[in-house]
């Protein structure tokens, strides 16, 4: 449970902006997201490869 301490005089959308900032910091949502359905983990390794492989192309590129 996030608590953001509000002080006095503090405008509420400040207060706001500041639990949205660190709600996206403990990641709730992106691990909802990715438990929202199951990737067998011979794809997930896959995909990882295949991202580096992405990775290391660009930086490739970008030394040329």
């Amino acid at each position: 449970m996030l608590i953001i301490p509000i002080k006095d005089g503090e405008n509420i959308d400040k207060a706001l902006k500041r639990f949205k900032r660190k709600f996206d910091k403990t990641g709730v949502m992106r691990s909802l997201r990715e438990r929202k359905y199951f990737v067998k983990p011979s794809i997930e390794h896959r995909s990882k490869i295949l991202k580096a492989r992405h990775i290391q192309r660009l930086k490739d590129q970008e030394n040329l």
